[in-house]
């Protein structure tokens, strides 16, 4: 089993520098990301930001294992709400073919990350590297 461990680490490892650099690009292109939050939704460029520091924060925690089980639901949680409030939206109403097969695959992107941080969360009581245990 010291295989899976290994592999499972480097998976939550690599997602967690992609959410770091994805939070890192909140911070620099800010104006680049203000334009998928609903006008509906007060705070405006307040949200990248905060959305730039959750990824961040959850990035840090799933490097240093700690609160990995509470970062793996936000984030479940963040993905789902872009899921359902933006994703789905834009690829039922845009009016161009090409936006709404964009909006399709950020869909089924976020959706597919979203499952992963669930199983993350889920099993954080063995994110703990056990190399001389097996499961």
């Amino acid at each position: 089993m010291k295989q899976y461990h290994i592999v499972s680490r480097i998976a939550i490892y690599s997602l967690a520098v992609i959410l770091i650099v994805f939070g890192i690009f909140h911070f620099l292109k800010p104006q680049d990301l203000v334009v998928y939050i609903p006008l509906s939704v007060p705070g405006g460029i307040i949200w990248t930001y905060l959305l730039g520091a959750a990824f961040i924060a959850v990035g840090i925690s799933f490097i240093t294992n700690r609160l990995v089980k509470f970062a793996g639901y936000l984030l479940a949680a963040l993905l789902t709400f872009f899921v359902f409030a933006i994703h789905l939206p834009n690829a039922l109403n845009a009016g161009d073919k090409e936006m709404r097969m964009l909006a399709f695959i950020s869909f089924i992107k976020d959706a597919a990350i979203a499952c992963f941080a669930l199983h993350i969360a889920a099993g954080a009581h063995h994110q703990h590297l056990h190399l001389e245990e097996s499961d």
